[in-house]
């Protein structure tokens, strides 16, 4: 991911990529060579060159790189999930609002050309029901399949709900790794808003789909090709209407979010708060799946 970032910046005519990090040196090296850029084995040398840092490390990593990012006064875009655990977030989050710097978080589906188009059209949803699969990839695999995949469809629910959330339930199984592989959640939220999620690292086709029910709509989303589908009903005639958002780039779009929110035109697309949030949610639902999985094995 953090190849796919510094293309993202190094593309880019309003900032500059001042150097790219790994402790892989040679994997540096080619990526810097490649973007025209020093490399560096310790992020730390970038320090005194950059105002602004993104951080694509391993997750357990998380709070030690972005907290010395954002100790050294650097502006932060770091992957998701924040970090591993509560503490951890508030901790970044504190020392970011200490040093006034901004704190996001790549939840890049937020950017998502076709949900930020059936986001505008949602003032009360019913019902989200979310898929996510995907084939088994070593990227990813330090956390399990709620840290990796399931997150970022709780986040979108938890943006398209915006109530606090009342009950969860969660069932999960291992199948290639010894932590969670494949799992669904029901999240009920404050407002009625039932969110129905599935999630697998171990399917054979990749598949991101997302389907919102309100009053009077019904809007089916592709995220991956970018196509959106409605239906309503107006005057007691059943309407569809198909729109097509593919060809973006939502990557590319969480960056423009990054710049913006350092120059204060803004806010941070995802920022520390709301990778809190569905880190908290993501959490909980993983608790009740080892739960589950010590009961029944």
């Amino acid at each position: 991911m953090g190849c796919y970032h510094a293309e993202k910046f190094a593309a880019r005519d309003d900032c500059r990529l001042v150097g790219v990090a790994d402790v892989e040196r040679a994997r540096a090296e080619a990526l810097a060579q490649k973007l025209g850029c020093p490399a560096f084995s310790n992020f730390r040398d970038i320090f005194k060159l950059a105002d602004a840092a993104v951080v694509a490390v391993p997750t357990e990593h998380h709070h030690e790189v972005a907290g010395a990012c954002l100790g050294a006064g650097l502006h932060v875009l770091v992957e998701k999930p924040i970090a591993v655990d509560l503490p951890q977030s508030d901790a970044l989050i504190a020392l970011a609002g200490s040093k006034k710097r901004v704190l996001q978080v790549g939840h890049v589906e937020r950017c998502n050309a076709a949900f930020r188009a059936l986001a505008t059209r949602m003032q009360r949803p019913l019902l989200v029901e979310a898929e996510r699969l995907s084939g088994f990839k070593r990227r990813g695999a330090d956390v399990d399949v709620l840290l990796d995949l399931m997150i970022h469809d709780l986040d979108l629910c938890l943006a398209l709900s915006k109530a606090p959330v009342s009950e969860v339930r969660a069932c999960g199984f291992r199948v290639l790794t010894q932590d969670i592989d494949i799992a669904t959640a029901r999240i009920e939220f404050a407002d009625g808003c039932v969110a129905n999620l599935s999630a697998s690292r171990v399917s054979q086709a990749p598949v991101r789909k997302l389907r919102v029910f309100q009053p009077g709509v019904y809007v089916s989303a592709d995220l991956q090709a970018g196509k959106l589908r409605y239906v309503r009903q107006a005057a007691g005639v059943i309407e569809e209407l198909e729109e097509d958002h593919g060809g973006g780039d939502a990557l590319a779009a969480q960056a423009e979010t990054f710049v913006r929110a350092i120059r204060g035109e803004d806010a941070a697309g995802v920022d520390g708060e709301g990778g809190r949030k569905a880190l908290a949610l993501a959490l909980e639902v993983g608790r009740l799946v080892r739960e589950r999985l010590q009961r029944f094995g």
